[in-house]
């Protein structure tokens, strides 16, 4: 605490004897405006940006303790860093053995108890939070032991409690009149009872029925009846209610969202379950038992009755699903080869009204934007000096200064965009051309690919923030028809899109050679949701598809397959769910009839 200096003169007046007594009264007022600043100025106030200094028991399962590996745990524990989450507090849990820690609290060291048991004794010493969940404290005897039932038989025996914790408070503010024995932990408690020390050990029933699992324990038990239920909540120092304030607030929070009742649940949902006797195992079994058997008996002589009609019924039914398949078969084959000439066409006539309603005015864009460009390149040595000799002018809505510059990369902007559309405006058209050309033309692949991905641009944005294509230099040539092979590339790319579920999620083209087999190769490989090994053989079946509910057909690498297959290439796909697919596409490499 800072102190503060008064130092009073007197002025030369020829009254001094006035000034003297004025003097002798400033001086005790000085003084007692002092005290009673001086506690205000005392105070610190809360430092949030600190770290929240939190206190536990490191041995009272479940609520607060050490695991195996020395690490905090328990209910107390993830309620401690939910509160902090959600109010972003930072923390710094400390544990020790429960003495200690409520020292460490009334010295200052620790801010905050995770965990307390509300008495009205205690409330002079600490304030408490809402409480976060109930104990119920109770007598723990061993199995031999028929003399203790209630509080009142604690009178002349000797009991064990550990020191400092509300049990100890309770007996000594109710006076009971019995030897105490103090321990620092509840495990220590438990285990002197076991060892056949003293009479009796008085321990929080849940943290008890947790330490039971130590087989050292195995003849001891609480009595039915709990001695006292208590509120169990988060405790601070008397007067320190603005951090009691956040971490009440941060409980409610919690309970608001169900994270509070999920961490309950976890930690204090269940107990260890009754163990059942061998007399109640069989008395259940028979009563189980016994009309099963009759059942699976009856059950048994009518399966084998059926079974012999089953056979025969199978093979007539064998017979018809074999021909039916074949009719079946055949069926797809034919609506397939329907189905896409119909899609072509109809595609075909789309696109030639769409181009030519595209073209129109985007050719008068084209003819307009370099006549904008030379217009304003003839007014800018105006503007420029109408600039130099008035100042700055408002040209649209933004400033000349600005305009000057902004307005040749707009029309340059606005003519590449024309040209961008003219561009997929061509290749919609050359991908929806019937070309009858056959399959001897000699196509370069990385070109192929280029010109698919300006058909599919805007699919590939909305659906991923990261592609990337790794075209093979001086890749050689395949032989087949180049637009048929675009409309692959273009099937496997969308459908690699729609595999993703997030945007942050990946596609990777690439394009190499496998010299061995003469084959030319583009590479598809995506983050998405992938698919099983019973999918991936059906994947090319006519009509098998993943996206009935959104509309799919299950036509599309059906359809892809073919044209592949007819190129004399392949189609490989391999992945697994949840793990992302890769699709390679394999063509064989050109070659000239004398070479063959």
């Amino acid at each position: 605490m800072h102190g503060f200096r008064f130092k009073v003169q007197g002025s030369r007046f020829k009254v001094a004897g006035f000034w003297s007594c004025l003097s002798l009264l400033l001086v005790p007022c000085t003084l007692l405006l002092f005290l009673c600043i001086a506690p205000a100025l005392a105070e610190e106030p809360v430092r949030p940006d600190l770290p929240v200094r939190i206190g536990g028991d490191y041995n009272y399962p479940p609520y607060e303790y050490l695991d195996r590996d020395g690490l905090p745990t328990g209910y107390n524990i993830e309620l401690s860093q939910a509160i902090a989450q959600v109010m972003g507090m930072e923390i710094n849990i400390q544990l020790g053995s429960w003495g200690e820690m409520r020292q460490a609290l009334e010295r200052g060291d620790v801010d905050i108890l995770m965990g307390m048991a509300h008495t009205k004794e205690r409330e002079s010493e600490v304030d408490f939070s809402i409480p976060h969940a109930k104990v119920h404290q109770s007598i723990w005897i061993r199995d031999d032991n028929e003399d203790i039932r209630t509080v009142n038989d604690l009178t002349g025996k000797e009991v064990i409690v550990m020191k400092g914790s509300v049990m100890h408070d309770f007996m000594l503010e109710n006076e009971i009149t019995a030897d105490l024995f103090m321990v620092q932990t509840l495990a220590d408690a438990l285990s002197l009872l076991a060892s056949g020390h003293h009479d009796c050990a008085l321990v929080a029933k849940l943290p008890g029925e947790y330490l039971l699992s130590n087989p050292k324990l195995d003849h001891i038990h609480p009595i039915a009846r709990p001695l006292v239920a208590q509120d169990y909540g988060f405790a601070v120092k008397k007067g320190n209610l603005e951090l009691l304030a956040r971490f009440n607030e941060g409980l409610a929070l919690l309970k608001k969202s169900g994270e509070y009742r999920q961490i309950r649940e976890r930690w204090l949902g269940v107990l260890q379950p009754e163990p059942i006797s061998w007399t109640q195992i069989i008395r259940s079994g028979a009563l189980v038992i016994g009309p099963l058997l009759l059942v699976l008996i009856a059950f048994a002589l009518w399966s084998r009755t059926l079974r012999r009609q089953v056979a025969l019924r199978t093979e007539e039914l064998e017979r018809e699903v074999a021909e039916r398949m074949r009719s079946a078969e055949e069926l797809q084959i034919r609506q397939k080869q329907l189905l896409h000439a119909d899609k072509m066409t109809s595609l075909g006539v789309l696109v030639a009204g769409v181009a030519h309603e595209i073209n129109n005015p985007n050719g008068l864009i084209q003819l307009s934007l370099p006549q904008l460009d030379k217009a304003y390149q003839s007014i800018e040595p105006i503007l420029d000096n109408h600039y130099q000799e008035h100042g700055d002018f408002k040209l649209g809505w933004f400033e000349y200064s600005r305009m000057r510059q902004e307005i040749p990369k707009m029309l340059q902007e606005m003519l590449d965009s024309s040209n961008r559309i003219k561009r997929i405006v061509e290749d919609l058209k050359d991908f929806a051309r019937r070309n009858d050309s056959g399959l001897d033309d000699m196509v370069d692949l990385n070109e192929v690919i280029r010109s698919a991905l300006r058909l599919v641009d805007n699919a590939l944005h909305k659906s991923t923030r990261h592609f990337r294509v790794d075209y093979a230099p001086e890749l050689s040539r395949f032989r087949g028809n180049g637009h048929r092979i675009e409309q692959v590339v273009v099937n496997l790319i969308l459908n690699a899109c729609q595999a993703l579920t997030v945007v942050e999620q990946a596609i990777e083209l690439r394009t190499y050679e496998l010299q061995d087999e003469g084959m030319v190769v583009l590479e598809v490989r995506d983050e998405g949701c992938g698919l099983d090994e019973e999918t991936l053989r059906r994947i090319t079946d006519p009509f098998f598809t993943t996206k009935r509910e959104t509309g799919g057909t299950g036509l599309g690498l059906s359809v892809s397959d073919g044209i592949v297959k007819d190129h004399h290439g392949r189609l490989e796909f391999s992945g697994q769910a949840g793990r992302g697919m890769t699709v390679r596409l394999l063509l064989p490499i050109y070659k000239d009839e004398e070479q063959e």
